[in-house]
């Protein structure tokens, strides 16, 4: 799956407040230029106290660098899964990532987010036939979830 059919895909859901701050855009830090942030928010604006449901990443950050995401046409696809949707894919708990051997660099496989995985959250590196239809599935369960959280927050 390329950027463009995540989003689309995304954007498909329904709902859907895609963040992608540009070159030069001084409503955000520089680091996160280029990176695309997916939140459920119908409204159009960004929730309060929440974050993104799922994330793309092009380049490693400060405090995240295991990926070696400044490799050329490279990307991970950040989900927050959720405990149990996490713990079926990896078959260990979120809470037990540290206890698991995982590469951080492979492409087309699941793994730990390499910060946010004790929070449930899964990546893959530049997703394709391998986890394509499992991606799909992640992200519209990690769609339900935000929106669930959005709708108990606007009561």
């Amino acid at each position: 799956m390329t950027i463009e059919e995540i989003t689309a895909y995304l954007e498909s859901l329904g709902g859907i407040l895609k963040l992608a701050p540009a070159a030069g855009d001084p409503a955000y830090p520089e680091i996160a230029w280029g990176d695309s942030f997916f939140y459920y928010a119908p409204d159009g604006k960004v929730p309060a106290n929440t974050q993104p449901f799922a994330t793309i990443i092009t380049k490693d950050y400060p405090a995240d660098t295991t990926s070696n995401l400044n490799r050329p046409n490279t990307f991970r696809l950040n989900i927050h899964a959720g405990a149990e949707a996490f713990t079926a894919r990896m078959g260990f708990s979120p809470r037990e990532t540290a206890a698991h051997r995982v590469d951080p660099t492979a492409t087309d496989t699941f793994f730990p987010h390499p910060v946010y995985a004790t929070a449930g959250w899964l990546s893959v590196i530049n997703p394709e036939s391998a986890t394509d239809p499992v991606v799909k599935d992640l992200l519209a369960t990690a769609h339900v979830r935000a929106r669930s959280r959005y709708d108990r927050g606007a009561d």
